[in-house]
């Protein structure tokens, strides 16, 4: 028996990746629509060999589905999320608007995959990208000498903002060439073009931005409520893929050698660490790959039990649409029939 899908939000960057994924996955897939907001009705979209056309998000019938992936931004899932799984689909969630819910699971598969089963309202969460990239590379080395405090400083790509900052990139770079087209910010504070920006969402009490508060708190739901993160999160001027720059504090000795070796074992990573040029993996590097690249480990000499490391990947990828049809083969693989066999 295969499973009836409705991606929402098909027409966005997140909604395409996932169309993508989904048709790459070894999901038994019955049926697939493709849901965007009413000025897309009509519009097409690919899965795998097939045309979909859009439907209206207003008057889908979601009872027609098992699974719906949800990529339409925290307001359209605040609103639809509950109607959706009250249809009895489940809800697969790409925004922030249910990631704190005590009642919804915050999964990312290759670290807490049995939290599906704690599912009470039809609804899962997909966490941030910059935490998901991040957790599954904390993991197995919390497993083994047991995290104590990380300090994390983000390098993150215009397209964690959506399409509209990719074009912002663009039409900037281009008007740095030509000084008569000028571009000036729209969606940034500053200019992004060969700059970088110390500035991720709203600021919040306390000084940080609401990106960097994400990080401390889905860290701590996901992996472990005693793990401290102190996070800067900086937008770059490149377009997919994030980067970032890890100092890790132990409990116990862990040398980088085995904290390597124990990286290259693990699900969802790849490790590339050579000590010489070229031997580290970039964000450009990553764009269209399913794995977490992992480069730069080694041991910070001013700090007992601690080390340092440099985290890639792509963050439509891994950061959204792949971790969101993972978290679905989950359901499945632990049994989810869906609504048919209901």
């Amino acid at each position: 028996m295969g499973y009836r899908f409705a991606i929402v939000g098909a027409t966005g960057n997140v909604g395409t990746e996932m169309l993508e994924i989904l048709s790459e996955s070894d999901i038994e897939v019955d049926e697939v629509f493709a849901v965007a907001s009413r000025k897309s009705v009509g519009r097409v979209v690919s899965f795998g060999d097939q045309d979909l056309k859009c439907v209206d998000l207003e008057t889908f019938d979601f009872s027609k589905c098992d699974i719906a992936l949800m990529s339409a931004g925290g307001d359209v899932s605040k609103k639809w999320s509950p109607k959706i799984a009250a249809q009895g689909a489940v809800v697969i969630d790409n925004s922030s608007a249910f990631r704190m819910d005590p009642d919804v699971p915050l999964v990312v598969p290759e670290v807490n995959a049995n939290a599906v089963d704690e599912m009470k309202k039809n609804i899962i969460a997909n966490p941030n990208c910059s935490t998901i990239q991040m957790v599954v590379a904390l993991k197995p080395l919390h497993d083994r000498a047991k995290i104590k405090r990380v300090v994390v400083s983000t390098y993150q790509s215009v397209s964690g903002g959506g399409k509209k900052n990719m074009d912002e990139l663009w039409e900037q770079t281009k008007s740095v060439f030509h000084p008569q087209d000028t571009f000036p910010p729209v969606n940034f504070t500053k200019q992004i073009a060969f700059n970088v920006i110390p500035h991720i969402d709203v600021f919040m009490d306390g000084g940080d931005t609401k990106e960097e508060w994400k990080m401390k708190a889905e860290t701590m739901k996901i992996l472990d409520p005693s793990v401290k993160v102190s996070a800067t999160c900086v937008r770059v001027p490149t377009f997919v893929g994030h980067a970032e720059s890890l100092n890790i504090e132990f409990e116990n000795e862990l040398s980088a050698d085995e904290a390597r070796s124990i990286l290259r074992e693990s699900p969802g990573l790849m490790v590339v660490d050579k000590q010489e040029d070229g031997g580290y993996v970039t964000p450009i590097e990553c764009v269209g790959e399913y794995a977490t690249y992992v480069s730069r480990i080694r041991e910070d000499s001013t700090q007992d039990n601690t080390l340092n490391m440099w985290c890639v990947s792509d963050n439509l990828r891994k950061g959204a649409a792949l971790n969101t049809v993972q978290i679905a083969e989950v359901m499945i693989n632990r049994g989810f029939k869906g609504q048919k066999a209901a």
